[in-house]
């Protein structure tokens, strides 16, 4: 009895890998012909932009009161005190600007993830979708997909169409 089960069991497994259906995708190809990406590149290079000018305009700020400061330094009548107080002082401004520069690398961290999210979502969904209506029973990411055989299909075509994308 025991080896009738073994057998049947022997016999059906390669009917069953056999009905396994496998898929590949390259993400990042999808991800890259968007049009929403498109968009939201759009809205982060405005707010990255205004970043820019701002901090430009801050760097000329400092680049001037620097040069003040070194002239400030040669001149024998103004007292050290004063000097003091006026390096103390570029010092405080210069520690805002970097701190202005980090807010706005972390904001536009910020504001790059909560835009790029719902793209991703959308690509994850269509996956998901053309996967259960496909019957594959894995589908991979092909940008490290090391071999594909005869028996895997690449599903990029068909999550693009999902997404309306031609």
């Amino acid at each position: 009895m025991l080896k009738k089960l073994l057998l049947a069991v022997l016999v059906a497994a390669p009917l069953c890998m056999n009905a396994q259906k496998f898929g590949y995708i390259n993400t990042e190809e999808v991800f890259n012909v968007m049009p929403d990406v498109a968009t939201a590149q759009t809205k982060l290079n405005d707010t990255k932009a205004k970043y820019d000018t701002e901090l430009n305009k801050l760097q000329t700020e400092l680049q001037k009161d620097y040069e003040e400061l070194q002239k400030e330094a040669q001149d024998p009548k103004v007292l050290d005190t004063i000097k003091e107080r006026h390096q103390k002082d570029f010092e405080d401004k210069y520690q805002k600007f970097e701190n202005f520069r980090q807010q706005a690398a972390t904001e536009l961290q910020k504001q790059q993830e909560q835009l790029m999210a719902p793209i991703m979502t959308k690509i994850s969904d269509a996956i998901k979708a053309v996967g259960a209506e496909g019957g594959y029973t894995f589908i991979f990411e092909g940008q490290s997909l090391l071999y594909h055989g005869t028996g895997s299909e690449d599903i990029s075509a068909k999550v693009k169409a999902k997404l309306g994308i031609k």
